[in-house]
């Protein structure tokens, strides 16, 4: 990876405050919920698994505690896949919230972002 590009993305975190929230995850994995009695996680949980990743995820595991709705595997990208493949994850996290999405206005353009006013 390109060094610009690399600084790049660390001045991106640094500039907006947003490093703490970032690693958010790392402190969650470490300390995973535990599901409720009774039963798996109810909220829908999307996963997508790049090739280059060295934390791969098991399906069977994954399913057993967690209500994956969508789940999808690529053969490139790795940790950082939305800065090295941002194409495939832009278009896999739209194709996960799509099943939510309510109002008619997200589907003007493959690209809109905004909600409905």
């Amino acid at each position: 990876m390109p060094r610009d590009r690399l600084l790049t993305d660390v001045m991106l975190y640094w500039l907006t405050a947003t490093a703490g929230s970032s690693a958010r995850h790392y402190w969650e994995a470490a300390h995973p919920p535990r599901p409720p009695r009774g039963g798996r996680l109810t909220t829908p949980t999307g996963v997508a698994v790049f090739g280059a990743d060295t934390a791969r995820p098991v399906r069977r595991l994954a399913e057993r505690d967690n209500t994956i709705v969508h789940w999808s595997e690529f053969d490139r990208g790795g940790h950082f896949a939305a800065m090295e493949e941002p194409g495939l994850f832009t278009d896999d996290v739209r194709a996960f919230f799509r099943r939510f999405r309510s109002s008619p206005r997200f589907h003007d353009t493959p690209d809109r972002m905004s909600t409905a006013s």
